[in-house]
C-alpha cells in the first residue's frame, strides 16, 4: 500500500486555504487541480508502496517518538521551481515540524532513506499548464495568507489510495503529543 506520515491542518486553516483556492480560480492563469479540503495535509515523510510486514515495523517506530504540543502557523504562496511550476504550496512555519520530522527520519532511518531536502508545506494545486509564467508567479507573491496559527498535538500514519476521481487518504495509527 502507498503511504505518508502526516500532520492535518486545522479547519481554520483549510477555510483560509480554500479561500486563496478560490482566488487562484477567479484568475484563471493556470489549468489544473486544486487539493481537496478534506485531502489538505502536510506530509513529514513520504514512505510510498509499503508491505503489510514492513507497515507493523512503521507503527512500532514511530510508537517510540516523544514530542510535545507545538504551535505552527501558515507563511506565503510558492512553487517548487520557477521554471517547472507544478505544485503550488503554502509554507507551513515553526521550529516544531522540523524537530518531528527529524525524529520521525531517526526512528525510520534503518527502513528509509533520511529526507534530503525537507519543506514544511501544504500542496494547495497541481498545475498541469500555465498559460503566461509570469503573470502566475507575480500573482501568487500577491496573495498574503492571513496570519493564522494552529497548535500541532498528532500526526498520523497514512495510506493513499489513487482513485480515478483523486486520492483517498485513511489513517492507520494516529500519534498524540506527551505520549
Amino acid at each position: 500500500m502507498r503511504c505518508f506520515i502526516a500532520i492535518d491542518v486545522s479547519f481554520e486553516i483549510k477555510k483560509e486555504i480554500k479561500n486563496i483556492q478560490e482566488k487562484l480560480k477567479k484568475k484563471v492563469l493556470f489549468t489544473g487541480k486544486f487539493t481537496e479540503s478534506e485531502n489538505l495535509h502536510l506530509t513529514l515523510k513520504f514512505l510510498g508502496e509499503v508491505d503489510e510486514e514492513e507497515i507493523e515495523k512503521v507503527k512500532e517506530k514511530l510508537r517510540e517518538i516523544k514530542f510535545e504540543e507545538f504551535e505552527t502557523s501558515i507563511g506565503e504562496l510558492g512553487v517548487f521551481s520557477r521554471s517547472f511550476s507544478k505544485i503550488i504550496w503554502i509554507k507551513l512555519l515553526g521550529f516544531g515540524i522540523w524537530d518531528l520530522q527529524k525524529k520521525i527520519d531517526s526512528v525510520l532511518k534503518d527502513l528509509f532513506p533520511v529526507e534530503e531536502r525537507f519543506m514544511g508545506h501544504v500542496t494547495i494545486a497541481r498545475v498541469k499548464n500555465v498559460s503566461d509564467k509570469k503573470t502566475f508567479l507575480e500573482y501568487l507573491k500577491s496573495i498574503k495568507p492571513k496570519n493564522l496559527k494552529f497548535k500541532v498535538n498528532e500526526f498520523s500514519l497514512k495510506k493513499s489510495e489513487l482513485l480515478s476521481e483523486g486520492p483517498v487518504y485513511e489513517d492507520l495509527e494516529t500519534y498524540k503529543a506527551g505520549d
